[in-house]
């Protein structure tokens, strides 16, 4: 078959590679039929993730028809549709159980699988590990692009900022970074009916998606001094109840602190590279909470049921689309979101 293979930092080709077999009773084969390319692929092509090693198949988002199953796998049928889960949970381990498979002992300790430690999704088929906990039925009806950003970046942003920035009726809500995770968080604290949710990036185009079709009430260009200031007045208390990080740099994450209100919430959804300093001899007498951490994507059945239910609309991440073949055009596309006006890609095979 046909995949994206990561040959070390900067380097990755389309080429073939063996076909996945299954290795395990509880696996199952997966003909992917749409795909994407998250921020964590580029992260891996820069070399950020030392984990990943030469030969690796990227990707961890998906959705595909079921083409193989092993023994011990009774939950699906070839021929089933399904949403790759990019958190491969085994159900049954003391952090499954508790709605933790982030931390799967059974995966070895880390739930993030797929296009890390073992081949991923960007491919033609995939092996998924635990595939009856690890996958997610597709209701009849839904197309692959109204849900395959429920493999990842809506379960992250729903998860690690509107969840976790325990998002109330009524909030002001702060999202810094509107690129796709951001806009996810926005999306969905639609949910929560916050009193607004003002969206601050440097580019004007996410910005304006972010109010047009992901919910901003509100939006602020952070390229101009006084910006926070222009925050600030949008809000009650001179401060957000919830601010939410994600771009994943410490100028962001220490703008966070300067804009949430005395016992608001911090919510980091960004993945960091590099340490932040906290200034935690003021934020503790404001009784600040801040919450941190990799996306267990537990939510992602309550999220495809919502999109079912024309409750929640996702689609508009899709700004661009490409064939499986022209994979490697679809990275030189999203390598350069800003330059080209894209948010997510779609690939179909």
């Amino acid at each position: 078959m046909k995949a994206l293979v990561y040959h070390g930092p900067g380097e990755k080709t389309w080429e073939e590679v063996p076909d996945p077999t299954i290795q395990d009773a509880n696996d199952v084969i997966v003909k992917i039929d749409t795909t994407t390319i998250c921020g964590s692929d580029l992260h891996i092509l820069k070399g950020d993730v030392p984990a990943v090693t030469d030969g690796r198949v990227l990707g961890h988002e998906g959705v595909g028809t079921i083409v193989e199953v092993g023994t011990g796998v009774a939950k699906f049928e070839v021929g089933h549709r399904v949403v790759v889960n990019c958190i491969t949970t085994c159900g049954t381990c003391a952090y499954c159980r508790v709605g933790h498979p982030s931390h799967c002992q059974s995966a070895g300790g880390v739930g993030w699988l797929l296009g890390h430690l073992v081949d991923g999704t960007q491919a033609e088929y995939v092996r998924i590990p635990f595939g009856e906990t690890s996958l997610h039925s597709i209701p009849e009806g839904l197309s692959d692009e109204e849900v395959i950003f429920v493999s990842d970046i809506i379960p992250t942003g729903y998860e690690m900022g509107v969840l976790n920035g325990n998002v109330q009726p009524g909030n002001d809500v702060v999202v810094i970074g509107s690129g796709p995770v951001g806009l996810a968080a926005m999306v969905t604290a639609q949910l929560k009916s916050p009193r607004r949710i003002i969206a601050v990036d440097l580019d004007d185009f996410r910005l304006e998606a972010a109010r047009r079709s992901f919910g901003a009430t509100h939006t602020v260009n952070s390229g101009h001094e006084g910006w926070m200031d222009e925050v600030r007045a949008l809000t009650r208390h001179g401060g957000a109840d919830v601010v939410m990080e994600a771009v994943g740099i410490p100028a962001t994450l220490e703008a966070a602190f300067e804009l949430v209100r005395p016992t608001g919430r911090i919510a980091n959804i960004g993945v960091h590279g590099a340490p932040v300093t906290m200034p935690i001899d003021r934020l503790w007498i404001e009784n600040i909470t801040m919450t941190m951490g990799l996306v267990d994507a537990v939510t992602a059945p309550t999220l495809i049921e919502l999109i079912e239910a024309g409750r929640l609309n996702v689609r508009p991440l899709a700004t661009h689309r490409f064939g499986l073949d022209d994979m490697l055009e679809a990275y030189d596309v999203f390598g350069q979101a800003g330059k080209n006006s894209a948010l997510k890609v779609v690939i179909t095979s």
